[in-house]
């Protein structure tokens, strides 16, 4: 496509965007300068058509039968043969590309999107056997713990209907602690495997930043971006993982060479002698319900019955690790998922150019209906950004090193660390126009322990542990960078201890 050459009016605006001060001749001096640039993105565009894939044709349809509004779309898209994953049913959270299927991320402003590449960790699903059954529902691009801000309605717990599930894989925890798929694909950057995991009662695992690619699921902020597997069973996360993990060549999240690691090999269910350190910032949270805390003692107190070495440890950065995660959380979404159209700029990787042009459209066309919380996101983080040019982002992501040592410091002495995933229950979904202070707290309050170890990197899995007034909570466990198998080992050895998990009522 020609792209047309800017007018008089046009320069005038680009240069009070730089301040460059040109004067009206300088700027008609720069025209036709301007002009000569613009072949390249032309060429580029015609050399990308060239290669570029088109959409497959892949059967899809609205849900027949949604009762927890859990599914965006239904599909059928059967995987190989045979494989470790053979047989075995599939959500795929909405903000990972599956080819062929329209892919809306929670949000107006992607809705009418179809992918054209699956996602690495489709393929690689795909690549062992899985039967992908669906895109789950998920919060307006991601950015929530609830489960209310997804286009058109909110996703209900399957432990009581008029409960949020949780947020921002509303859809996939919903969807697999509900049996209606035996895995799910989900994705975390403040806690979004981990808390819908804990408010539904299932198993959820945000591996080590970088061991599972990324590539082909829209970003919020690349530092922070993670995917991960929800499950009913240890034991089924572990099998994932070991499906999703290692490297791609095109995600600059991850490094460059990664061991092989059997995760479901290492479910030895014994953990005698290991040493658990229960961080004790991760308790007495702020807005804590009571009932929650005890029992994650209570499901710490079956590790040490196991034959577990338990202690406490008191990690002071912790409470001021969201201090860390909200200013990269704004500013750097600000700057990435909404001013840079998810993708940004300035990194290897591989792109998609169809979803960046589409979004960038329909935000602007949609922006009045995002939701709430990615409106925080613009407003807050894109002041902060103005006001100090970038130096709080920066600011942040050096504390980062400091709050990754003071969680390393911990781990060299012991195996895992040990707290609530998070403070409460499941909350009831709260009504549409709810006053900001009720909206903001529903879908974000309970962050304060998870939102740290997408900043540390640190791989982090959530258990059921046990029911508080009739409602699942979570034991998290944390462990060292890409120690991902010890942190599975633990959650497993207390799967076995009390038997397995609930499941919710019929």
């Amino acid at each position: 496509m020609s792209i047309p050459p800017p007018d008089n009016d046009r320069l005038a605006e680009l240069d009070e965007h730089f301040s460059f001060g040109l004067t009206p001749a300088e700027l008609a001096e720069f025209a036709p300068a301007v002009a000569g640039t613009l072949g390249a993105p032309e060429r580029v565009e015609q050399l990308y058509a060239a290669s570029a894939p088109a959409p497959p044709e892949r059967d899809w349809s609205e849900p027949a039968d949604n009762p927890f509004g859990a599914w965006y779309v239904t599909t059928s898209i059967e995987g190989a043969a045979g494989g470790p994953l053979a047989g075995r049913t599939v959500a795929v959270k909405d903000n990972v590309a599956v080819a062929g299927v329209p892919m809306m991320n929670g949000s107006r402003t992607v809705e009418g999107f179809v992918p054209s590449r699956d996602a690495t960790v489709v393929t690689r699903l795909l690549e062992a056997g899985a039967t992908i059954t669906g895109k789950a529902v998920c919060e307006d691009l991601c950015f929530s713990g609830g489960s209310f801000t997804s286009w058109p309605g909110p996703v209900r717990n399957p432990w009581d209907t008029a409960r949020n599930a949780g947020g921002s894989s509303s859809g996939s925890a919903a969807l697999v602690t509900s049996g209606a798929v035996d895995l799910a694909l989900g994705g975390d950057q403040g806690g979004s495997v981990r808390m819908p995991s804990a408010f539904c009662g299932g198993v959820g695992h945000k591996p080590t930043h970088g061991l599972v690619p990324y590539t082909g699921a829209f970003p919020i902020e690349q530092t922070i971006d993670h995917l991960g597997p929800m499950t009913r069973t240890v034991a089924d996360a572990a099998a994932m993982l070991d499906v999703l993990a290692g490297v791609d060549g095109y995600d600059p999240r991850q490094p460059t060479h990664l061991d092989r690691v059997d995760h479901l090999a290492a479910l030895t269910g014994d953990v005698t002698g290991m040493r658990v350190g229960v961080l004790s910032e991760g308790f007495g949270l702020d807005g804590a319900e009571p009932g929650v805390d005890d029992a994650v003692r209570s499901a710490i107190d079956t590790l040490r019955e196991a034959g577990a070495i338990v202690e406490e440890v008191s990690i002071p950065w912790h409470a001021d690790a969201m201090a860390v995660w909200n200013v990269i959380a704004t500013e750097g979404a600000a700057f990435q998922m909404v001013d840079g159209n998810a993708y940004g700029m300035n990194s290897w990787g591989l792109y998609d150019p169809e979803l960046i042009a589409h979004y960038a459209a329909n935000r602007i066309t949609h922006g009045a209906e995002l939701s709430k919380t990615v409106k925080l996101v613009g407003l807050s983080g894109r002041y902060t950004f103005e006001v100090g040019g970038g130096k709080y982002y920066a600011m942040a992501r050096n504390l980062a090193y400091e709050l990754r040592r003071a969680y390393d410091d911990a781990l060299s002495t012991h195996d895992v660390l040990v707290m609530p995933t998070v403070p409460y229950t499941a909350r009831p979904l709260p009504d549409p126009d709810a006053p900001l202070e009720m909206y903001l707290s529903t879908a974000l309050s309970m962050l304060a322990n998870c939102a740290p170890f997408d900043v540390s990197g640190h791989p982090a899995c959530t258990v059921p542990a046990g029911l508080v007034n009739g409602l699942p909570t979570g034991l998290m466990i944390v462990g060292g960078r890409f120690a991902d198998a010890t942190v599975l080992t633990v959650a497993d050895a207390y799967e076995k201890s009390v038997g397995g998990f609930p499941t919710p009522p019929a």
